[in-house]
């Protein structure tokens, strides 16, 4: 049965390496959009975490998307968290997302105060020296051409002078005097967060109740930056699941058509061969069988394919988008595959049913 099986296969090659394409191209697609939508979840995570603060203040009824929410905050809120008992820092910060050409959280932030959350790790330059001044990270630094101490970028369609290369994971890539950047964005003393760094992470309650309890600050949303990372989950973020499942049902439909197709044109035109079987006392479930196994081979072909072609999509984007993060894990692999598998046999129960059904007499006479 085996050897029928592949034979059926080899026989019509095309249609079976397109079945088996339809199936990767579905892997592909779900693992894709799963691996670029983690690696910006995760990356905003691990960067807002290198931060060094303890925790975070926003303005009442804002998002924890970072720069979804404008610059609504006065920044000489950060004079009033200094003054409270056990904050050993506080920073204001403007963030901007930046969506022209690629989408990026640009900072403002007041060097010294941010700088004390925790210190930079320059690889070359320092810090601001000028107001058009700008310090980026390794990461940036080592896309597209190339950048150097010294040379000139446009953000926000202003030029600006790299002073300093940092290294990753801290903030943005791209950062700026916070108030150049109201400057830009018509914010000028305003701020998007306060991050605050307390003199003892025990004491971090008492602080956000210290917080609570002064005149003005009882409705700003004050965690723990431990807290939000936990909330950064695609469950707690809006729209989040929604693409990954939209996407996720084109590519089931992408594959579950193309074996359709292609498994009730092999019934077709197998008329004759599945008379033959039954007239030698196959069974409904053993022609059944037959065309669902020939179906599990193209999926497992095409799973296979998928996942590596997934991963040359990683390489890929590593080398013409370096800033963006493609992360791909076991779990993804396994539900890309999973969903891909379940799809192609579903596609395929039909005509197996309809295979099963054919009169043995009228399929042997079948020209």
């Amino acid at each position: 049965m085996n050897k029928l099986i592949f034979a059926n296969l080899v026989h019509r090659p095309v249609r079976s390496i397109i079945s088996v394409l339809a199936v990767a191209i579905e892997v592909i697609m779900i693992l894709s959009i799963a691996g670029i939508f983690m690696g910006m979840l995760n990356d905003t995570k691990q960067r807002t975490n290198g931060i060094g603060a303890d925790l975070m203040v926003r303005p009442p009824g804002s998002s924890i998307m970072a720069g979804m929410s404008g610059a609504p905050m006065p920044e000489e809120i950060v004079d009033v968290l200094r003054t409270l008992p056990h904050v050993a820092v506080a920073s204001p910060v403007n963030q901007k997302l930046n969506t022209a050409g690629k989408i990026e959280i640009l900072y403002g932030i007041d060097y010294n105060s941010f700088n004390a959350l925790k210190p930079f790790t320059y690889i070359s330059g320092g810090p601001f020296q000028h107001p058009d001044d700008v310090i980026v990270d390794d990461v940036f630094a080592g896309s597209e051409n190339g950048h150097q101490v010294g040379d000139t970028i446009q953000i926000l369609d202003h030029p600006f002078r790299i002073s300093g290369i940092v290294e990753h994971g801290k903030g943005g890539r791209k950062l700026m005097p916070i108030d150049t950047m109201g400057e830009i964005t018509d914010a000028e003393g305003k701020a998007s967060q306060f991050f605050i760094k307390v003199d003892d992470p025990a004491n971090d309650n008492l602080v956000i109740q210290e917080i609570h309890a002064t005149r003005g600050l009882e409705n700003y949303p004050v965690e723990t930056v431990d807290d939000w990372l936990e909330e950064m989950t695609p469950n707690k973020l809006p729209g989040f699941n929604i693409a990954l499942r939209v996407v996720t049902f084109i590519a089931v439909v992408v594959g579950f058509l193309a074996i359709f197709q292609s498994m009730y044109t092999a019934v077709l035109e197998r008329t004759r061969e599945i008379g033959i079987l039954k007239s030698m006392g196959a069974s409904k479930a053993t022609i059944v069988d037959v065309i669902l196994r020939e179906t599990a081979a193209m999926a497992l072909a095409g799973v296979a394919l998928g996942i590596a072609g997934t991963f040359g999509v990683q390489l890929l984007m590593a080398h013409m988008f370096p800033m963006q993060r493609f992360e791909i894990t076991g779990l993804w692999i396994a539900k890309g595959a999973g969903i891909a598998f379940v799809g192609a046999v579903a596609g395929a129960l039909y005509p197996a049913w309809m295979a099963a059904r054919k009169d043995p007499i009228d399929a042997l006479a079948y020209e």
